[in-house]
């Protein structure tokens, strides 16, 4: 492919950077602008000479010579420089329509779901590359082994693409997922989520039907055949599409550890736990049997997978202390993840905080009454929000009084300020065997995460 000049709005975004870094090492060339970049975007932009010189946006980086634009959602509608690139009339395209223009001729494997398609995404592609298959990617996350969290080239025969439902980009509101086409989708799950943009749960389930009604034929769907919900999308008739569901794979807790239990293969040690991970490790198991990888490769790649960034993720282990911090926010992920770490650990005292930070959790009291019991697994539940965050995002106020009463736990800890919370957990480190578990898509206002 000869080399393209491509201009970046709102470079600094989790995936866009990690695109820009992709098409950067493919020898195009990449320019950008945001108007804020946190790190790591900005250490990693920086590292390949990608860090714009100066934040802000700046409609004379739009030119006659750029080959296209790519647009983030981070981006407002009357953006300068998107005014600009339709004012040239040059080709304006969100990031998953560039994706999918760059993968026309591969075969497309999307997985998605409400909860769990990270994690799946992140097995499948450490089981692909443990047997050195040749495959292009789009993950939501950071993967030990793996560079970038897209990888893009011209002769890969497939990618694997982590599909989000999120709005696509400020001219753009449907689904990031409803550009990709797939011929093969998992869909992991549906619990009602991105309530600023599907205000009812029929709204928000219908776009995963919508996913499902875009399969081409001779696709594949694969699904959680415990969600009631998808056994309603998944099972309505679709020409020449082939359905096939998925469980929780058997498992056992043995001396701490959880072993795979198989029919052919023995316990199958892995390093991740709870049963929602069961659930994902037989999604990416049939995912895998689609592109040729058999069970013997399949149990021997998933022992070492470690769990994608943020995911379950072991911060601190000193023998009687184990912190994990955990991306989950939404009440679906709050419980399983919260289930899951109790499980493992039934001796130890549970210390479970989340942190109340996106639309989904703050837009209103319907949406923090969806959290009731999500706690109930934890000895020592803990809720931390922001009120400059619901300033911020426009949100009205809310009070202690009204989370505790969504929480039902009439024993919840509630914090406002950052170094309050730290003082708690550090209290609750009191000589007993104690698991920590940190749960938040933001960062608790900076909270010393290992609690050291």
């Amino acid at each position: 492919m000869k080399p393209q000049t491509i201009h970046f709005i709102s470079i600094g975004g989790s995936v866009m950077h990690n695109l820009a870094i992709a098409l950067h090492q493919q020898g195009h060339h990449i320019t950008g602008s945001d108007d804020d970049i946190y790190e790591p975007s900005r250490t990693r932009l920086e590292k390949y000479g990608l860090l714009p010189a100066q934040t802000g946006w700046n409609a004379d980086a739009i030119h006659g010579g750029l080959d296209a634009v790519i647009l983030g959602m981070h981006a407002r509608a009357d953006n300068p420089e998107l005014l600009k690139a339709q004012e040239l009339n040059l080709p304006v395209y969100s990031y998953p329509e560039f994706v999918f223009r760059q993968s026309q001729n591969k075969q497309r494997v999307v997985i998605a779901g409400s909860h769990g398609k990270t994690t799946i995404t992140a097995m499948v592609l450490h089981v692909l590359q443990y047997h050195h298959r040749h495959f292009d990617y789009l993950v939501g996350a950071q993967i030990e082994g793996f560079d970038t969290m897209v990888k893009l080239t011209t002769n890969a025969p497939v990618i694997v693409i982590e599909g989000d439902e999120y709005g696509t980009s400020p001219t753009d509101p449907r689904p990031k997922f409803l550009h990709y086409h797939p011929h093969m989708v998992l869909i992991s799950g549906i619990a009602w989520d991105h309530v600023n943009l599907y205000p009812t749960y029929d709204q928000y389930v219908h776009q995963f039907e919508l996913l499902a009604d875009a399969m081409s034929k001779s696709g594949t769907i694969v699904f959680d055949d415990t969600d009631d919900m998808l056994d309603v999308i998944a099972l309505k008739e679709r020409e020449d599409v082939t359905r096939q569901p998925y469980d929780v794979h058997p498992y056992r807790i043995e001396n701490g550890k959880t072993v795979l239990v198989t029919k052919n293969h023995g316990h199958v040690p892995v390093l991740v736990f709870g049963e929602h991970n069961m659930k994902n490790i037989s999604g990416a198991l049939a995912i895998c049997d689609h592109l040729a990888i058999t069970e013997d490769m399949f149990y021997a790649a998933i022992q070492s997978f470690k769990g994608a960034h943020k995911r379950l993720e072991k911060v601190k282990d000193d023998g009687s202390t184990l912190v994990f911090r955990d991306f989950a926010h939404a009440p679906s992920k709050v419980e399983a993840t919260t289930a899951a770490v109790k499980a493992q650990f039934p001796d130890r005292r549970l210390v479970a905080a989340v942190e109340l930070h996106t639309f989904s959790s703050l837009l209103n009291k319907t949406c923090l009454n969806q959290y009731r019991d999500k706690l109930d697994k934890a000895d020592v539940p803990v809720v931390f929000y922001s009120p400059h965050t619901l300033e911020v995002k426009h949100l009205d106020p809310i009070d202690a009084a009204d989370i505790a009463t969504a929480f039902d736990r009439p024993d919840l800890q509630v914090f406002t300020d950052s170094a309050e919370l730290e003082t708690f957990l550090k209290n609750q480190n009191n000589g007993q065997p104690t698991v920590f578990l940190l749960m938040s898509s933001g960062t608790f206002g900076g909270l010393n995460l290992n609690l050291s």
